[in-house]
């Protein structure tokens, strides 16, 4: 059984979707995709995963890196998970590029490439916003690039943790951007 709560942020009002072993789902209402991968059968109820998010939530949304991280349980294909858990690794205040991504996926896969655009299309399709962080994925040159709930959004909440774009696109101009 899959359930559902809301949170209202000082970005917008949330979704949250959930099951016995944790959130596979955290929208933005009226984002791209909203709300995908919510099945037809659900309840509205209040688990203890959406406290534990909702917490999360408060404390990111008031400018601090959260020292906890509730119980995940996202669901895609095997790729789009490789690419989720790469992005779970992206520290607070940090970006990386797709083409970063894809170069650390063709690595564990002992391969000479990885498409940067199907890395893309991974990050575009992660279902848990903001704590399986896609908006800390930049462009080749530190650009802001495609976000489920908009560029305006993705940019909000780099400002939030503190990323400088404009010094972001000036490293990426003058060295490889992570």
């Amino acid at each position: 059984m899959q359930y559902i709560s809301h949170y209202t942020s000082p970005v917008g009002d949330m979704l949250l979707a959930g099951d016995d072993m944790g959130l596979n789902g955290l929208w933005l209402e009226g984002q791209k995709y909203y709300p995908g991968s919510l099945i037809l059968e659900y309840e509205e109820k209040e688990l203890p995963v959406f406290t534990q998010t909702k917490e999360w939530l408060t404390v990111y949304f008031a400018g601090k890196e959260p020292d906890f991280m509730p119980p995940l349980h996202p669901i895609g294909t095997a790729f789009q998970m490789e690419v989720w858990d790469i992005l779970r690794q992206i520290p607070y205040g940090q970006t990386i590029t797709y083409g970063a991504i894809a170069r650390k996926i063709a690595g564990k896969r002992r391969t000479s490439r990885m498409s940067a655009q199907a890395v893309g299309g991974a990050v575009g399709h992660n279902r848990i916003s903001i704590l399986i962080p896609c908006h800390r994925v930049v462009g080749a040159d530190g650009s802001l690039t495609g976000y489920a709930g908009g560029l305006d959004m993705k940019r909000r909440l780099l400002t939030l943790e503190g990323v400088d774009m404009e010094q972001t696109q000036k490293s990426c101009t003058t060295e490889p951007c992570l």
